[in-house]
């Protein structure tokens, strides 16, 4: 059974030679930094952006990162990144994303995170961020 997608969002990207390897693909690592771009501009999009968590003493780090690579984005592509986010549990959400060219996907994947306290480091309840 699938989540509920929150916060859905596109946002265009043209790559540039920093994000590329010498083979002039990007370099695989950097997807995860697409994800993290996602990540933030659906949270923001939801008026709970990572400022908004710290002020209230909560931290989301990343538990577990998965990115398939189905086909290379090389310099100047224009990428369009797709991403939402599943609650998984009372104290964990899922931030889903693909990276696409057109209507080619490129990658796809996923990170998990933990809300916690930032004093105790200890999961604490996700606040109410649909």
């Amino acid at each position: 059974m699938d989540s509920e997608r929150i916060g859905e969002i596109t946002m265009d990207y043209r790559v540039p030679y920093a994000d590329t390897d010498q083979m002039g693909v990007v370099y695989y690592a950097n997807y995860l930094v697409f994800f993290e771009r996602s990540r933030n501009e659906i949270l923001r999009s939801l008026d709970y952006p990572y400022t908004r968590f710290e002020e209230e003493g909560l931290i989301l780090p990343v538990i577990e990162a998965h990115c398939n690579y189905k086909r290379p984005a090389r310099y100047d592509d224009l990428l369009q990144i797709h991403g939402w986010l599943e609650v998984e549990s009372k104290t964990k959400v899922r931030a889903r994303c693909e990276v696409l060219r057109g209507e080619e996907l490129l990658a796809e994947g996923y990170t998990v995170h933990a809300c916690l306290s930032a004093e105790t480091m200890r999961p604490v309840r996700l606040p109410e961020i649909s």
